[in-house]
């Protein structure tokens, strides 16, 4: 029972940062054996805002990329969020894409790496926040990218590769994914 995990960038700016962040994380995930791993990116897409009657918990959807949204994350055992910290919070982009689905989430654990002044610190416990009113299961371990390795990495600062943090924040991204690997194997046993 190898479970299925969803790396999702949640941001949609043209000029994010995310994209590195994420190729990174996927290229530790991928390593592993004892998980499937994916990358989703929300500009695949092109969510509205939300604006059904009701969260799908409560009826069917009616917007086809909200559909087509759900259907996609509803692949997923777990789910590992790439986020910025936009105003000591995620983005609103995320935030739209948590909204667009509810029962696709519920019993599932999710984790972050996040990224910013304080590492994302702030944008991870409203995740954290947030996926506890879905009925998810968030995870301990989290990838904090702060500001010192930030600024060596990002366009913003020297924009060096991944590779020249990757001793710092790899032990993190290890402890996150055997979370998420082992929290998804028991709500998989447990959802039947």
């Amino acid at each position: 029972m190898i479970p299925k995990i969803a790396v999702i960038i949640g941001s949609v700016r043209p000029t994010r940062f995310a994209d590195k962040p994420a190729q990174w994380f996927l290229d530790i995930a991928s390593t592993r054996e004892d998980l499937e791993v994916e990358l989703v990116d929300l500009r695949d897409f092109d969510l509205p805002f939300f604006a059904e009657k009701a969260s799908n918990l409560w009826m069917p959807s009616e917007d086809p990329r909200a559909v087509a949204w759900q259907q996609k994350i509803g692949e997923f055992d777990g789910y590992v969020w790439i986020t910025a910290e936009y105003n000591h919070s995620i983005t609103g982009s995320m935030k739209n894409a948590l909204d667009q689905a509810y029962k696709e989430w519920v019993h599932k654990p999710v984790g972050a790496v996040g990224y910013g002044g304080v590492g994302g610190a702030r944008a991870v416990e409203h995740l954290r926040a947030i996926a506890v009113e879905l009925q998810m299961v968030p995870v301990r371990n989290a990838v904090h990218i702060g500001a010192g390795e930030f600024m060596k990495v990002s366009p913003s600062g020297k924009d060096l590769p991944m590779s020249e943090i990757s001793e710092i924040i790899e032990p993190s991204a290890k402890g996150l994914l055997d979370d998420i690997v082992w929290w998804a194997k028991a709500t998989k046993a447990a959802r039947g």
